[in-house]
């Protein structure tokens, strides 16, 4: 019934500005408005890695939920897990509005925001204040004006690590000057040392071993992937997520919004983003969990991205575009799948077309 309702609000949303209308957004599940799942999640969609079982590969991604806000609603949507942040030691403004931009003909969006949050403490009071339910993960960066980038990164782990059910570091967003530079194989190598150190020093202290996710761009150069990807696995991490939102604009039809400077995403970043999935997955050999990112908007893209190497999914645009009954229609499609294959779990899709996903153009 929620869903039905949503559905009509959205040309409400849509004659807002697209940040008003997020902040709409998460007002409505905070007030506890927003659709449950009808049924159990069939087993058969369950994940388990890092020792943490999740009920289904879907989650919402970094960017949603900046502040800690609402993640046990999003769980009480129906995802397997959310994603909180990024979040920064100091709180920040991020960049100047108007900062997010629509490009509804390309089911897309374009923002500049610039890791706009609240800052550690604030996130940190209302994830110990809220019920202990689902898998939440925290998604840390670095403030703009940091000196010492990879301290952030250190302080982000040490604070949340008894909240944390995993961490992703986040080098890759496009809208904070130089962040990116991060990803350049010795200042990553750097960088993840010093942030397992963080997590090494947790562990000495009693505390049991959290997960680390590096979240990649997809405009990592075909050259330089590959070295990446060898410092990733030489430092062990335990998963990799693929990938943020992209400076590329190719094939798209509203030139008013690809003009707008910042990150995209949505269904224009599908085939960019499951493209370099699927080459991470032939470079890691299946070793690594893969989280797929960019452009999920229907069961045929889930399908897809699993099938490129993915184990979990994370979503946030296609939600824009598609409402909030997106998620029951993509696990329906999942078990009609599993059903039609007769599999045993979506497990026996990851990486079953990463050869195929792997040679293709990243601009085809």
């Amino acid at each position: 019934m929620l869903s039905t309702v949503f559905e009509f609000a959205r040309p409400l949303l849509f004659a807002l500005d697209p940040e008003q209308a997020h902040e709409l957004t998460l007002k409505s599940l905070e007030a506890g408005v927003y659709p449950r799942p009808s049924r159990r999640d069939d087993p058969r969609l369950g994940v388990e890695i890092w020792d943490i079982a999740f009920p289904n590969p879907f989650g919402i991604a970094a960017g949603f939920d900046k502040d800690a806000r609402v993640p046990a609603a999003v769980i009480g949507m129906g995802f397997g897990h959310a994603e909180i942040g990024t979040v920064t030691p100091l709180a920040q403004d991020g960049n100047p509005k108007p900062r997010i931009f629509r490009l509804i003909r390309d089911k897309a969006l374009v923002n500049r925001l610039g890791f706009n949050n609240g800052g550690h403490a604030a996130a940190l009071d209302r994830l110990r204040a809220r019920p202990r339910v689902g898998v939440v993960g925290i998604n840390v960066g670095a403030n703009k004006d940091a000196s010492d980038r990879a301290a952030d990164y250190e302080t982000g782990i040490a604070a949340f690590y008894d909240v944390a059910s995993y961490f992703t570091i986040n080098i890759s967003s496009p809208n904070t000057p130089g962040l990116r530079d991060l990803q350049a194989p010795a200042a990553l190598d750097d960088l993840l040392a010093r942030v397992l150190a963080a997590r090494e020093r947790s562990m000495a202290a009693g505390k049991p071993k959290r997960p680390i996710v590096v979240k990649l761009a997809p405009d990592i150069a075909e050259a330089d992937l590959e070295p990446v990807v060898a410092v990733l696995l030489r430092r062990d991490v335990d998963g990799i997520a693929v990938s943020n939102t992209t400076l590329a604009r190719s094939g798209l039809t509203d030139t008013g919004g690809a003009r707008e400077s910042g990150g995209l995403s949505g269904r224009p970043l599908f085939h960019r983003s499951t493209v370099v999935l699927a080459r991470v997955r032939q470079m890691t050999g299946g070793r690594v969990p893969l989280i797929g990112i960019g452009g999920i908007d229907s069961g045929t893209a889930a399908i897809a991205k699993l099938e490129a190497g993915a184990t979990l999914l994370q979503l946030y645009t296609g939600l824009v575009y598609e409402g909030p009954s997106l998620l029951d229609r993509m696990k329906r499609d999942l078990v009609s799948l599993i059903e039609r294959e007769n599999l045993n779990s979506i497990r026996e899709l990851t990486g079953r077309r990463a050869a195929e996903w792997a040679a293709q153009n990243l601009d085809a």
